[in-house]
């Protein structure tokens, strides 16, 4: 790779929670000729972090830069081939930022699980990240890569078989161990009050083309919901058990139909996804599955309501927290993806990995999306814009999860 910038990695927010797990992973597991700065607003704050992250980021560079200083974020742009950011909600903080990597050409990956972030994103920057070759590629950690990337293998399988074109397809998250992030919950209460202020943000974040290129040119393939409970048996012949809505699932679901739209449809026009959590097999699932639908569903008027807002403002994990080293180390995630193609043939693809899914797994998925874009160049698709992780990077960041301790499959089921 030729190198025009004078840095490969930028970690922006280096100082906060995920954005020093992701730091930390990059020390430990990017190579050693690989050239990473840290950003954020606090250079003392960001020497801290260096000195914690032990002889391999001795030399780091550290960039001063901030949300409300867009000539800062455009020189954070222009030092590197690749800026991460953890700065959220993203909504309130992360346009500017898309901007100037759009404008500098520059690779650009988030956490963003921020459906109108999204959508603005597109609109505003999409055709200028196009026009300068950069990639905008949200929602890199567990908000939606597993979805994604399972999607992605699972048409690869069915394609080198000859099976056709996907058509029912549910990613099911069968196991999940680990916590709700503050900053997922403060993109919530984001969205909650623009969705209250603003009755056209709400047609989009309910639209399940929400976030295509095209809605106009999308199939009508009926009512798609989000907050389906469905019997194993519903899914694929022989699963067990009950399922209940994925509170991520209106997120992720509207990325990978982005991925099938930009790629011209190529997992069928006919592809209807959806996403659900298991719940078990036990007599009380039923019971259990109407609990957690109800749970979100409370959840979320809960953050509508003042008086209950202000509770639960006090009770809920608020931005830069989150679960011990120890606890992260205990967290582990399984999606497990069913599809029936147009062939009649059934395949299941499976994402597995150890670590809290939105901590420590997450800043594996991130830092590898970054290491991809940065070092495996001549590797990617050929795309430009604001991507997804599939249409973005795709086959090196499969090889790379795969590498650091990822299970990712597919086959016939």
């Amino acid at each position: 790779m030729t190198r025009t910038r004078d840095l490969d990695i930028v970690v922006y927010g280096a100082t906060g929670f995920v954005g020093k797990l992701t730091a930390q992973y990059l020390a430990r597991s990017a190579p050693r000729s690989a050239r990473i700065g840290l950003a954020g607003r606090s250079t003392a704050k960001l020497e801290t972090v260096r000195a914690e992250l032990g002889p391999a980021a001795a030399q780091w560079p550290i960039i001063v830069a901030n949300a409300d200083d867009p000539t800062s974020l455009t020189a954070l742009a222009e030092s590197a081939h690749v800026v991460i950011t953890t700065v959220g909600p993203y909504a309130k903080y992360g346009i500017d930022l898309v901007r100037a990597c759009a404008e500098a050409g520059t690779d650009y990956v988030d956490l963003s699980g921020e459906v109108l972030f999204g959508r603005e994103s597109i609109d505003r920057f999409h055709d200028v990240a196009v026009a300068s070759g950069a990639r905008i590629v949200h929602s890199c950690g567990f908000d939606s890569i597993p979805s994604d990337i399972g999607v992605h293998v699972l048409h690869q399988q069915v394609a080198a078989d000859g099976e056709g074109d996907l058509t029912d397809t549910t990613m099911v998250v069968s196991s999940l161990r680990g916590g709700v992030s503050g900053g997922t919950i403060d993109s919530m209460r984001n969205l909650v009050d623009t969705v209250k202020a603003d009755k056209s943000a709400r047609r989009i974040a309910v639209n399940p083309y929400s976030l295509s290129p095209d809605p106009a040119s999308e199939p009508d393939l009926g009512r798609q919901s989000d907050v389906e409970m469905l019997k194993g048996s519903d899914i694929a012949p022989g699963l067990g058990g009950r399922t209940a809505p994925f509170v991520m699932g209106s997120t992720n679901t509207r990325v990978v139909r982005r991925s099938n739209a930009l790629r011209k449809w190529e997992y069928g026009r006919a592809f209807r996804y959806r996403e659900v959590m298991s719940v078990g097999q036990s007599v009380l699932s039923p019971v259990f599955a109407a609990g957690v639908s109800a749970g979100l569903g409370a959840l979320m008027a809960g953050l509508a309501f003042g008086p209950t807002r202000y509770v639960l403002d006090r009770v809920l994990p608020k931005p830069g927290e989150g679960p011990s080293e120890k606890a992260r180390a205990a967290g582990h995630f399984t999606t497990d993806t069913y599809t029936t193609t147009s062939t009649g043939a059934r395949y299941v693809a499976r994402v597995r990995a150890k670590g809290d899914p939105g901590y420590a797994a997450t800043a594996v998925m991130l830092g590898e999306s970054a290491l991809a874009l940065a070092l495996d160049r001549d590797a990617l698709p050929d795309a430009a814009g604001v991507l997804t992780p599939a249409t973005a990077i795709g086959d090196p960041l499969v090889d790379r999860l795969r590498t650091a301790g990822f299970e990712i499959s597919a086959r016939r089921n």
